[in-house]
């Protein structure tokens, strides 16, 4: 079997608000959770019980997310401005 290589270059990454874009998602599990709650004896009639959960995991697992990118986004910008003030040294 021949070895794949890649013909092009990969493009680079799209950078986006990723901050709001994890929070905004990490609402949104959990206001699916809220409004899942009320309907909570449904969803055990028909063993759909993991739908519940689900949305609280998710919500849960979002709360690492944000704390990761806020993470990732304050070490990019502090790796920015070291950069800048690298190049403003040199001139």
């Amino acid at each position: 079997m021949a070895k794949w290589t890649p013909k092009h270059e990969a493009p680079e990454p799209l950078e986006g608000p990723v901050v709001a874009t994890v929070t905004g998602g990490t609402i949104l599990w959990f206001a699916m959770f809220v409004v899942q709650l009320p309907f909570y004896g449904w969803f055990a009639d028909r063993d759909l019980l993991w739908w519940v959960w689900t949305c609280a995991a998710g919500g849960f697992l979002g709360l690492i997310g944000i704390w990761y990118v806020r993470g990732r986004d304050a070490a990019l910008k502090r790796h920015a401005a070291e950069r800048a003030a690298e190049a403003e040294q040199a001139d």
